[in-house]
């Protein structure tokens, strides 16, 4: 019996909070990772929006896992002392919708050797402002930026132990990383999963038909006893997408679904379907 639970951004099947719960509901998902509210980023609501979501989401059964947030998507060479305030005002916010984890990334322009001191001191400094909140903080590998292939997302993470691993199969893809190559590396700091595949060509598509190997991932992760998996369809284009993405886009066939509700649920389904195998 696997121990897996599903969670996902439900933003990508509608913009409004409401008709993500629908969604969450219709596909019998318990938990949320939120990304965007009524159309605004998770990162910019205010702690009164946040205190609204939480109460209809316990109306309905359901419970905020992550903040889907946007923390360290800036270049190295920007100011970092505001984005710091910003990611403060996150664990506020984590704390008022129940947030158990805040993902984060490891900063664009920054895979030159020359960058990664910058990096390892602004992880630490995001390390440091979390402490005592209880919230904990998960780094996921993402194209462009320090944290885009194995290696590099193994060295953040043997250097920042307190750092957890988000495992992005269709991410490390579109960086030219193997995905069973990257499981074996990062599989002791693996702490959930984003469920997204991708052909060798970087086109996402439903779980299990690309390169991304997420059956013997799902299954690897189950083995050693994995319990959240956040579904990150990204078949359509959802409200807030191109926000998420610098210069590197996400490759997606537009055309293959009629609305983001059905492309949301041919997604659900793609991963039960990898669940119920195991």
């Amino acid at each position: 019996m696997s121990n897996i639970k599903l969670c996902a951004f439900a933003d990508e099947s509608s913009a409004e909070i409401d008709l993500q719960i629908k969604a969450l509901i219709r596909n019998a998902i318990p938990y949320l990772e939120i990304r965007n509210v009524d159309g605004v980023n998770i990162s910019k609501i205010t702690l009164e929006k946040a205190k609204e979501v939480k109460s209809k989401l316990d109306a309905n059964g359901l419970a905020v896992w992550s903040l889907g947030s946007p923390y360290g998507k800036i270049k190295v060479s920007d100011d970092f002392a505001p984005h710091l305030d910003d990611f403060k005002y996150g664990i506020e916010l984590s704390r008022e919708l129940g947030a158990k984890c805040i993902r984060l990334f490891s900063f664009y322009e920054a895979t030159e050797p020359s960058a990664r001191d910058i990096v390892m001191e602004r992880l630490l400094a995001f390390i440091e402002a979390a402490k005592g909140s209880g919230v904990i903080l998960c780094h996921e590998n993402e194209k462009g930026i320090y944290g885009d292939v194995a290696s590099r997302c193994l060295d953040i993470h043997k250097n920042l132990p307190e750092l957890k691993c988000v495992f992005d199969p269709a991410n490390f893809i579109q960086s030219g990383q193997d995905t069973k190559e990257a499981w074996e590396m990062l599989k002791d700091y693996v702490y959930y999963m984003h469920i997204k595949d991708a052909t060798l060509d970087g086109k996402v598509v439903p779980a299990g038909i690309g390169a991304g190997n997420l059956p013997f991932l799902v299954g690897e992760y189950s083995k050693q006893g994995g319990g959240i998996m956040t579904l990150e369809p990204h078949l359509k284009v959802f409200d807030g997408l191109a926000a998420l993405e610098a210069d590197e886009k996400t490759d997606i066939d537009d055309f293959t679904y009629p609305d983001n509700d059905a492309a949301f649920d041919v997604a659900a389904n793609a991963i039960k379907e990898i669940i119920k195998s195991l």
